[in-house]
């Protein structure tokens, strides 16, 4: 896509939110696009919210958002977001996809964010293209999406279609909007009213754990905790951490001690849970898998080990969680038996 850095008429955009979405994720959206306003000194971008259902949805922290309607044809402009969240089959359903279709080809770019991207996917019109989400649903994209080939970068940009992995990618891909359609300089005023300074390429890696500034004070720190992430479904003996990273066991522990407070081997297991928690809580993959897939050789150890974190199981952690999520989505519909189902409607 060429860089235009002047635009006399405003960037038109139609943001679609779904209900349990991340007001984080929503948040990157729309400040991006205020402050280029307020920088300009003009308005360069113009928008307007909409809802699967035209009602005003409720985000995963409990804050409803006010919509200007109902996300229907015919609707046409330049960028089209759609945000998504959880329970996906519960507020997006055939119609809305059946209008995501339509409305796709009447807008210059398309993006899903964070589960906006299955929507996308669903809908067909990633078929043959690079995409991203959310490094804890990478795998189960791909899995679900053949005809995609999908990359875990922070965000990812094919042609029209754009996909985004998490809120923070997400501000990255809007100040990436704002240097191709606007300018570079225009960008950096934008992250700089945010004091954000490490902007990031499309091509940049997801990460499990959000470094900040450790790895620019730290290095060989942050060096070991990517190492941990990368080696998860099969860790290492912290002797084999030290052996990779070229330095001693005795090192990596002062390392860890100094930097968090916590040994090498506490901080190993801990984000190896932290990251089976998630899948307990935010998937539908078998609790023997997750243990798998966070190095658990038994499901037995993994039960016991998850159960002494958080205490409870991680079947009576995955029900409770089903329990509370059940209970969000009927007082999003109002609590009534009478409305109907939200997929229904959308």
């Amino acid at each position: 896509m060429s860089q235009r850095v002047e635009k006399q008429s405003p960037i038109e955009v139609v943001v679609v939110v779904l209900p349990e979405s991340s007001i984080m994720s929503l948040a990157s959206v729309l400040d991006p696009m205020r402050a280029a306003n307020r920088v300009a000194g003009r308005q360069v971008f113009r928008w307007r919210l909409l809802s699967g259902d035209g009602e005003a949805p409720i985000l995963t922290c409990g804050v409803p958002i006010n919509v200007e309607g109902r996300f229907t044809t015919p609707l046409g402009g330049d960028l089209l977001l759609v945000i998504g969240g959880f329970n996906l089959h519960k507020h997006a359903g055939k119609r809305f996809v059946a209008t995501l279709q339509e409305c796709a080809r009447h807008f210059d770019i398309v993006a899903g964010i964070e589960s906006g991207c299955w929507l996308l996917g669903r809908s067909g019109l990633l078929n043959g293209r690079k995409a991203t989400a959310h490094w804890e649903e990478l795998e189960d994209f791909s899995q679900t999406f053949p005809a995609l080939t999908v990359i875990g970068e922070r965000f990812v940009t094919d042609g029209k279609y754009w996909t985004s992995g998490g809120a923070s990618p997400t501000f990255d891909m809007m100040l990436h909007l704002i240097t191709e359609r606007l300018g570079p300089a225009l960008a950096l005023d934008v992250a700089s009213i945010f004091v954000y300074d490490q902007m990031h390429s499309p091509t940049d890696v997801q990460p499990f754990v959000s470094l900040g500034r450790i790895e620019a004070r730290d290095p060989e720190l942050a060096g070991a905790i990517r190492l941990m992430e990368r080696t998860l479904e099969r860790p290492l003996t912290v002797a084999a951490l030290a052996r990779r990273l070229s330095i001693s066991r005795r090192k990596l522990e002062l390392l860890f001690a100094r930097g968090l407070s916590i040994s090498p081997a506490a901080y190993y297991l801990r984000l190896r849970l932290q990251v089976a928690h998630r899948l307990v809580r935010d998937s539908a993959v078998p609790i023997r898998d997750i243990a798998l897939r966070c190095g658990f050789d038994s499901l037995s150890a993994f039960s016991r080990a998850y159960s002494r974190e958080y205490q409870a199981s991680p079947l009576k952690m995955r029900s409770l969680t089903r329990g509370e999520t059940s209970l969000r989505s009927e007082v999003a519909r109002g609590g009534g038996g009478n409305s109907l189902p939200v997929s229904d409607a959308g």
